[in-house]
């Protein structure tokens, strides 16, 4: 009786680390269905994972992250630069996103070249 008891222990500890697993491995977040707070620190953790040398895409930042909170371009000829800000810390619990709540993530010509304070320095810069 006891095995028997044992053993369905097991079983369903079994079953439910594999559902665990597969949720983990599969389960894509969705930052646009994130809380706040949640959305924050899933911006932050993809930000800090960054390496520099990487050729990240635009693209691929968007698709991990969702919606930039900010957005701006410049144009010139053929080159685009372009930053987008994602909320990373709460300043004021007001309600709106402003830059100093956000990181901003610098694109040239789709690729992402710089991100933190320095990408906005670098946007600023850019075509002067």
């Amino acid at each position: 009786m006891i095995k028997k008891v044992l053993r369905y222990i097991i079983l369903g500890l079994a079953v439910y680390a594999v559902i665990v697993m597969l949720v983990i491995n599969f389960y894509k977040d969705d930052p646009q269905a994130m809380i706040w707070q949640d959305r924050e620190a899933f911006n932050n953790r993809f930000i800090s994972k960054l390496k520099i040398g990487e050729h990240i895409a635009i693209d691929d930042v968007l698709e991990t992250l969702g919606s930039p909170d900010l957005t701006f371009l410049k144009k010139k000829n053929n080159d685009i630069v372009q930053i987008v800000y994602f909320r990373t810390q709460l300043v004021k619990p007001d309600g709106i996103t402003t830059k100093d709540e956000c990181t901003g993530l610098l694109f040239k010509n789709g690729k992402l070249t710089l991100w933190g304070p320095s990408a906005s320095v670098a946007y600023e810069k850019a075509f002067n």
